[in-house]
């Protein structure tokens, strides 16, 4: 092979995964919880809900991107949704996260990057909101944004997201199908030791407590000790925080959304958003000190949007009661779970910045670990891409 056939060959390994699809956590026969998933199990299954992202794979050292979930497709500004933020752990920087705690509101779409384009996502975010003719008195605008640091693989100092790859990545949001793994924000990252990145699911509560659905996406970057259906998997493979090696940092951060169709104020979503870190220690998390661990709440039931201007000074909806919620909890929960699990399962190894090496998940090796603890499971071809049953 010549010198430059070489190159091409490490240059197509290095971009082979920000563009293969694996298949989800549920696809090898593991159905995590109790309760069914949506059609696509994403958070695309939430009514109104897109996602769009951008990933920058480039030369040696640039693995990066964005990622952008859209409440609604109308002007989010004049729109809002009725939102609430939770922190796990605080060792992190979610722009914009004062406002949403103290009106219960984002008027943004959310966008994740990488640690230090925080910056350059709220002035994209920014100059979004202006681009709607509605908007032309807008004075102040609260651009919400999240991150997680992908410095092992990616050249973070060079700060290569710029606001068009942030405008583009929200002007591809679509609904259906959402691409995982080493996509968008999840390009560079890494989760217990292994390749993370990108994940999603959903969960569908039946007709008669609401039918509401809950999906959850995460941008994974965090450690402990690896948990996969209640099977200690990171043991078993040997990879893990507080391992003889010690290796394995638990620090990095976990950014979650959860979005749901049920009409929920602000004060349920936050208690909403405190489950989904129960479905993080599920996986094994611990968010531990140099973890900033957060949670994004919001719900898109038209009838409990926040409008811009009003004529009245009061606002009238209806939302759910207290006793309603639990099975909306359960629902935040499962999918969390399976949205981080599916990110280790979607994500393909990558080498990045001076030659590290983000391994990917041995996914036989886990599947025979969980068959050895009774689990039945399947392996499907790597390209099953069908909507979950």
């Amino acid at each position: 092979m010549t010198a430059r056939l070489l190159a091409a060959a490490l240059l197509l390994s290095a971009c082979l995964p920000a563009c293969a699809q694996h298949a989800n956590l549920r696809d090898h026969g593991i159905a995590i919880g109790v309760l069914p998933t949506g059609q696509w199990n994403a958070i695309t299954d939430v009514p109104g809900v897109t996602v769009g992202q951008k990933t920058l794979v480039r030369g040696d050292d640039v693995r990066t991107g964005v990622t952008a979930i859209l409440p609604h497709p109308g002007n989010i500004f004049r729109d809002k949704v009725p939102a609430a933020v939770y922190v796990g752990n605080g060792f992190g920087k979610l722009a914009g996260s004062t406002q949403v705690r103290e009106l219960g509101n984002i008027e943004t779409p959310i966008v994740l990057t990488n640690t230090l384009s925080v910056p350059a996502a709220a002035d994209a975010l920014i100059d979004y909101t202006f681009s709607f003719a509605d908007n032309g008195d807008v004075r102040s605008v609260n651009p919400v944004v999240g991150e997680t640091n992908d410095g092992y693989v990616n050249d973070i100092r060079g700060r290569h997201v710029s606001r068009q790859d942030v405008l583009d990545a929200i002007a591809s949001a679509r609904g259906g199908a959402v691409e995982q793994g080493n996509v968008g924000a999840g390009t560079g990252t890494m989760a217990f030791g292994f390749k993370g990145g990108i994940g999603t699911s959903s969960r569908k509560l039946p007709a008669s407590l609401g039918g509401y659905t809950v999906g959850a996406l995460a941008q994974t970057n965090f450690g402990g000790v690896l948990s996969i259906d209640g099977v200690p998997v990171g043991k078993a493979l040997g990879k893990y925080y507080m391992s003889d090696e010690l290796n394995d940092s638990p620090d990095g951060s976990c950014m979650i959304v959860i979005a749901t169709d049920a009409p929920l104020d602000a004060r349920n979503l936050e208690r909403l958003a405190k489950r989904a870190m129960l479905g993080l220690g599920r996986t094994g998390g611990i968010a531990s000190n140099g973890s900033g661990d957060y949670v994004i709440a919001f719900s898109s039931n038209e009838s409990v949007r926040v409008a811009y201007e009003s004529d009245s000074d009061l606002q009238q909806t209806s939302v759910l009661r207290n006793d309603a919620m639990s099975p909306l909890f359960i629902a935040a929960i499962e999918s969390t779970e399976e949205a981080i699990l599916n990110s280790l399962f979607q994500a393909d190894t990558m080498t990045g910045r001076d030659g590290h090496v983000a391994t990917a998940l041995p996914v036989d090796r886990v599947l025979s670990i969980l068959e050895q603890h009774g689990r039945e499971v399947s392996r499907p071809a790597p390209d099953a891409t069908a909507p979950a049953q």
